[in-house]
């Protein structure tokens, strides 16, 4: 696997060149927790104008809240964004990033994946970090069904030295090689003792669980013009999408909702398209309402955002696709 990775490891903007041991440990925790369920691709750009605008912990520790959450806007789950700022944070007043899973553990949002990951990458700690391709590389290495054995088999041929390299290893494997579907087993290093090639059926490890399937919910999105501005309202600190900037949404029920939560008295009308966004656990479909009030009319909460510069308000997808609904309607 070593030598594989020293001929074939990704460049990556986070990482140190194979043999170093030494990648920034603040670049690694970042770059882990942006991806989280995003792509390398995705996160890529994303990463270079983060560093550029915070480029280390104390930076972002001193950053202001709203800032952050605008930044993170299009990167989804929320909730890291705002434990990246208690982290950041905790390492500042603590004066340094731990450099064990055991003190990485303790910060505020890093699990047990992204404390090894970073003991491994960062700190070189012989660390197991198991994420989905990695769990995937050795539920087929030894044919295991179950992806409850996974960590057990993954610990038993991790190094002593280089684990870092190793991790890294395994994740580039199980992206570009040992794929959930279609894997290219014949340029596959670990081919001769892949007990799931052998069988001939690779991909039916780790076996599949059913999917659930997701409840549908319903709400409302308000687009309030005054002049050349919209109205934005900051949402709740808990919650999905929470502390971000939005348009004015109603409560996300199982039935769909009215007018009754209007941000404000006007003509409001329906527009013809609707907004369809998945979440993690339920698919929400939102009727978009619009409305014009006249230029001395003042609402009890919300900022008013110019319209022509929306995109620096750093809304979550699911209002940019609101937005771009309303324009589409000439509701700009």
């Amino acid at each position: 696997m070593l030598a594989w990775y020293d001929a074939n490891a990704r460049v990556l903007p986070w990482r140190a060149p194979p043999g170093a041991n030494a990648a920034d440990p603040y670049r690694v925790w970042l770059s882990e927790v942006m991806l989280q369920q995003t792509t390398v691709a995705a996160v890529a750009p994303r990463f270079a104008a983060w560093i550029a605008r915070w480029p280390d912990v104390e930076s972002l520790a001193a950053a202001d809240d709203a800032d952050v959450m605008a930044a993170w806007a299009g990167l989804g789950y929320y909730a890291r964004a705002r434990n990246l700022l208690a982290c950041a944070r905790a390492v500042v007043a603590r004066g340094g990033f731990p450099d064990d899973e055991a003190g990485l553990r303790a910060l505020p949002g890093i699990g047990d994946y992204t404390a090894a990951a970073v003991a491994a990458i960062a700190f070189g700690r012989r660390a197991v970090a198991i994420d989905a391709n990695v769990q995937r590389v050795v539920a087929r290495l030894f044919a295991l069904a179950d992806k409850g054995a996974v960590p057990a088999h993954a610990d038993a041929i991790t190094p002593d030295t280089r684990a870092g390299d190793f991790a890294q290893a395994m994740m580039d494997l199980g992206s570009a090689i040992c794929t959930p579907r279609a894997p290219k087993c014949l340029l596959c290093p670990l081919r001769d003792d892949c007990r799931g090639f052998a069988s001939g059926t690779p991909e039916a490890f780790p076996a599949r669980a059913e999917k659930k399937a997701r409840p549908t919910r319903h709400g409302t999105i308000f687009w309030l013009r005054r002049g050349g501005e919209v109205l934005l309202v900051r949402r709740p600190p808990r919650g999905l999408l929470g502390g971000m900037r939005a348009l004015p949404t109603g409560p996300w029920s199982e039935v769909p909702p009215g007018l009754a939560d209007a941000p404000a008295a006007a003509a409001w009308r329906w527009l013809e398209a609707d907004v369809v966004h998945v979440f993690t656990h339920f698919r929400l479909e939102c009727r978009l309402a619009a409305a014009t009030i006249a230029a001395q009319e003042e609402v009890v909460d919300g900022e008013w955002w110019p319209i022509a510069d929306l995109e620096s308000a750093g809304l979550p997808s699911l209002f940019v696709h609101a937005a771009e609904a309303f324009g589409r309607e000439r509701c700009e």
